[in-house]
């Protein structure tokens, strides 16, 4: 089963990128690239997701989320194998 997540990929001062998502409280990822970011990010919302529906509480969906662009984006985050 395949989700979206609506991430939020900001570049810090220190020159690395990071992604939190309001949908999936816990999930904070740092990379050195956007597309690193992303990798971990997918990484980390799966753990979390499943950690939650171990606990039988369905997470909610958004498949919206608009396209990528500056300093600061918000990104639709494909999280698959659930």
């Amino acid at each position: 089963m395949e989700r979206i997540v609506k991430l939020h990929i900001e570049k810090q001062p220190e020159g690395v990128w990071l992604a939190t998502s309001e949908e999936i409280p816990g999930l904070v990822a740092q990379g050195r690239t956007v597309t690193e970011t992303l990798e971990i990010a997918r990484d980390v919302a799966r753990k979390l997701l499943e950690a939650r529906s171990e606990r039988r509480n369905p997470p909610e969906t958004d498949d919206t989320g608009p396209i990528p662009v500056g300093d600061s984006l918000d990104y639709p985050l494909v999280v698959g194998g659930l």
